[in-house]
């Protein structure tokens, strides 16, 4: 049985490796210049010096490939990969199915911390000054999230995600305030990238969310086994030698951390950490170690087509993405809703 198990996650992992590849592969072709995938893929191997064939297409197809649309598709595979996988562990840490990193406040305060670097501090660390404000914000949303939590008279599973509603709210409120008291020439932008977007993608860039994904990951994993001990509740899991409190201080300032560098570069994005891992459970069960990467295949390919379609629909303009993921989001969560009541 177990080995049947194996062998189907092993196959699942295979298809959404699979459909990630076509769905960058999708993204990068697609545009007002369409690129054949054959293009596509050579562009890729020459650059990366692994095609020695002589190019038989042009500079402005190489750029666009290469400079343009790669780098927009990779990004939004780790975003959507960070999301889920932000996501997957908030659930399984506060054991409540409804959480996630935007509807407990975290992108909330990473926006609210990126819009002061962004509005008011400027550059004065330098590349890191936005991740770091990012970082500083969501972590302080989520110690207000939980201590307001702790502080309410309600119970059940719905208490962190009512208190992190709240807290969104005011954030909110304060990053409207920024926006008010700020240089109307940076408006514009800022409100775009709260709503998301992949616009503004760099190689040289990337490699911080690719960091911050993989530090993640391998502090999730390392924790997985533990979380899901969590699951049976917590006198069972402490029974089990799990620090409790230690654990859930771990997992919720390592996601603030991934949340805070996620949102840096690709402004708010609402509800794939929401959808993704209940997604995967569909497909691979309960099992942490097996629902953290089906998340994250699942997400890379949920944005990077989320992206498609932001760009598709209002083309030649960009639509935010957090406007696609939210409307998807939103019909999930009220079907969520509707399943849980029954």
């Amino acid at each position: 049985m177990r080995v049947l198990i194996h062998q189907r996650f092993v196959l699942i992992c295979g298809i959404g490796i699979l459909l990630c590849f076509l769905s960058v592969t999708l993204s990068v072709g697609i545009g007002s210049t369409n690129i054949p995938a054959r293009t596509v893929w050579s562009i890729v191997l020459h650059k990366l010096s692994l095609f020695g064939a002589v190019p038989d297409w042009s500079a402005a197809r190489e750029n666009i490939v290469w400079e343009l649309r790669l780098p927009r598709a990779v990004l939004a595979a780790i975003v959507g990969a960070g999301l889920a996988i932000a996501g997957a562990v908030m659930q399984s840490v506060t054991r409540n199915p409804l959480a996630d990193p935007h509807l407990l406040g975290v992108s909330a305060g990473a926006g609210f911390g990126a819009n002061l670097a962004i509005l008011l501090v400027g550059n004065l660390l330098g590349v890191f000054t936005v991740p770091l404000f990012a970082f500083g914000g969501a972590l302080a949303a989520t110690f207000v999230v939980v201590l307001v939590a702790g502080l309410t008279a309600s119970t059940g599973p719905t208490r962190l995600i009512l208190a992190g509603l709240a807290v969104s709210f005011v954030i909110a409120a304060g990053s409207n305030v920024l926006i008010m008291l700020a240089d109307p020439r940076a408006i514009s932008s800022v409100v775009f990238w709260m709503l998301g977007s992949f616009g503004f993608a760099q190689w040289n860039n990337l490699i911080f969310p690719a960091a911050a994904l993989l530090l993640s990951l391998i502090v999730f994993f390392r924790y997985a086994q533990q979380l899901n001990a969590l699951a049976m509740g917590d006198e069972s899991a402490a029974t089990l030698g799990v620090h409790v409190l230690r654990l859930r201080l771990v997992i919720l300032v390592v996601s603030a951390f991934l949340t805070g560098v996620l949102v840096a570069f690709s402004g708010m994005i609402g509800f794939v950490g929401l959808m993704m891992p209940h997604i995967a459970r569909l497909f691979v069960g309960g099992d942490n170690r097996r629902v953290l990467p089906a998340s994250a295949l699942l997400g890379a390919i949920f944005l990077v087509l989320s992206d498609v379609a932001a760009r598709r629909l209002t083309a030649p303009n960009d639509m935010p993405i957090g406007v696609v993921t939210s409307l998807v989001g939103g019909l999930f969560f009220i079907v969520l809703l509707t399943r849980r009541r029954a």
